[in-house]
């Protein structure tokens, strides 16, 4: 397995670098410290399986060079690094079409299981609050910072279950078929039912989930599957992916 790094920082290079290598004796690295060169490296060879992309880089916007990497290798899975771990960026992120989004505060073993999720064509996103509007702001002092975070947990803890959604049998079936990314058409020749009453369908699966938006379906769904298997590491909720849905 070939991956790429993207960071201009040399120290998280290497602590990555040395996480990835944990993934297997097959497994090879390279890296590239700014936007330019990640460009050059894919010019020169395509073949990378991974790619592991920091959002802040010295001469790219990383929501930027995402979008490049999507439409230039649709079939490259991307997983976002980065020190932000505000909820509009993971949204904006996974709606930008990557594989996952990882916290830099995240531990090793979150890091670890995370790229194994996604290499087994799963969506990896952190533990996060989706309330009312969806964009928690960690700002302020570290004791601030830390409160919005136990309250984000807190949050995460006390969600419903699939089956208290209180979803009919064919809203479920409307939210799976929603979570592999099909559009309303598909869904509704699938379903056998028409494009109007599959948006209605939506429309109540996303009031039921709290959300506004499929993106945010999907990753409110991923917190709920987290929450009920427990996995769980060093009290803090490690993230969760749902392996039917494709970012497009």
């Amino acid at each position: 397995m070939k991956v790429l790094l993207i960071d201009d920082h040399p120290l998280i290079l290497a602590a990555l670098q040395s996480v990835i290598q944990g993934l297997g004796d097959n497994v090879t690295v390279a890296a590239a410290d700014s936007g330019r060169a990640a460009r050059e490296t894919l010019r020169q060879d395509s073949s990378y399986d991974l790619v592991l992309l920091d959002l802040h880089l010295g001469d790219a916007d990383g929501f930027d060079l995402l979008s490049e990497l999507r439409t230039k290798y649709p079939a490259l899975p991307v997983v976002v690094i980065s020190a932000s771990d505000r909820t509009s960026d993971v949204i904006r992120a996974i709606d930008m079409g990557a594989m996952g989004f990882v916290p830099k505060r995240a531990t090793n073993e979150t890091l670890f299981e995370a790229l194994q999720q996604v290499m087994s064509g799963g969506v990896y996103v952190p533990p996060m609050s989706m309330g009312a509007d969806h964009q928690p702001q960690l700002s302020g002092s570290p004791h601030i910072q830390q409160v919005q975070r136990e309250a984000s947990e807190a949050a995460y803890q006390t969600m419903p279950s699939l089956m208290q959604l209180g979803l009919t049998p064919r809203q479920s079936d409307v939210l799976n078929l929603l979570l592999k990314g099909q559009p309303n058409k598909l869904i509704a020749r699938e379903l056998g039912l028409s494009v109007e009453t599959v948006k209605d369908h939506v429309a109540a699966v996303l009031r039921a989930l709290g959300v506004s938006s499929r993106t945010q379906a999907v990753i409110a769904v991923s917190q709920i599957l987290q929450r009920q298997s427990g996995g769980q590491g060093g009290g803090t909720p490690s993230g969760s992916t749902y392996s039917g849905w494709r970012p497009r």
